[in-house]
């Protein structure tokens, strides 16, 4: 067993080049360090290895992030983060161009859509193009909006920033997340989601491989769900860390299938001596 999942056989350095963090129930759960983090990433940064912020929360876009881990105590710039507000914009971009869009949505992805000069619409008649997201500020009147688009005009297709069910809160508790969404618009529409730009898909990863020239097999990715984190990297071959600190417990992670489980299992981020699984 390795001594750590940045090292390899006989406590030698890992070959590892880059670390993909989770954020929400990995680094921190919603305004607090997890044990060690901080001190992690100052010793990967240290030895020379890139740290990326990979997260699925589309309440918050880059820069925001970068506002909220450097206030936490872990230098951060808009650069080091990727998440499925950025996401969601290549997709739209790519496959939307010209489409009219509405999203059940925070005002980061919200402004995002309009600051890329695509065209947001609040009118049910015309819109193309149903977002699916974590939404705080989610009320009857924008669920209504997007049952029309997809139900009644028959004219819109569902998309989603992410698929998980809820965002782990400190205490054991958690807040809804695009899961809960993406299930009641189907439910009602009878419209099924046709892609999701969030963890497990792999287009975060495009993104940072075209980027910064890594690969999947000089990174590895930290995180604490296994349908998205541990499932996206496996997707691509790239060595996992499960951490036990949000969403994933003990009990989850041993009824998981073998083509599940991560390469690594921690107590949390800055666990010393991970299992592999």
């Amino acid at each position: 067993m390795r001594n750590s999942a940045f090292e390899s056989g006989k406590g030698k350095k890992s070959h590892k080049k880059a670390i993909l963090f989770d954020l929400d129930g990995t680094i921190y759960l919603e305004n607090s360090l997890l044990p060690n983090a901080a001190k992690l990433i100052e010793s990967l940064r240290k030895s020379g290895k890139k740290v990326i912020f990979l997260s699925n929360n589309p309440t918050k876009n880059p820069e925001m992030y970068a506002k909220k881990l450097t206030d936490l105590g872990i230098a951060a710039a808009p650069d080091d983060v990727i998440n499925t507000v950025v996401a969601m914009i290549l997709w739209l971009k790519k496959n939307a161009a010209g489409k009219k869009i509405f999203a059940i949505a925070e005002s980061p992805l919200i402004d995002a859509i309009k600051a890329a000069g695509l065209e947001y619409s609040e009118n049910p008649e015309e819109i193309d193009v149903v977002i699916a997201s974590y939404d705080r500020q989610f009320t009857w009147e924008k669920f209504q909006i997007a049952f029309d688009a997809l139900w009644f005009y028959k004219r819109a297709i569902l998309v989603a920033t992410n698929p998980d069910q809820f965002c782990p809160l400190p205490g054991g508790r958690g807040e809804v997340d695009a899961g809960p969404v993406i299930a009641a618009l189907e439910s009602c529409s009878g419209v099924k989601c046709s892609a999701n730009v969030g963890k497990p898909n792999k287009l975060m990863l495009d993104l940072i491989f075209e980027k910064t020239g890594l690969t999947a097999s000089n990174s590895i990715i930290v995180g604490d769900r296994l349908y998205t984190d541990i499932a996206m990297g496996r997707a691509v071959g790239m060595d996992s860390a499960l951490v036990l600190t949000g969403e994933t417990t003990q009990e989850i992670l041993a009824d998981a299938k073998p083509e599940e489980r991560p390469t690594y299992v921690l107590a949390n981020v800055g666990a010393v001596f991970p299992t592999t699984v």
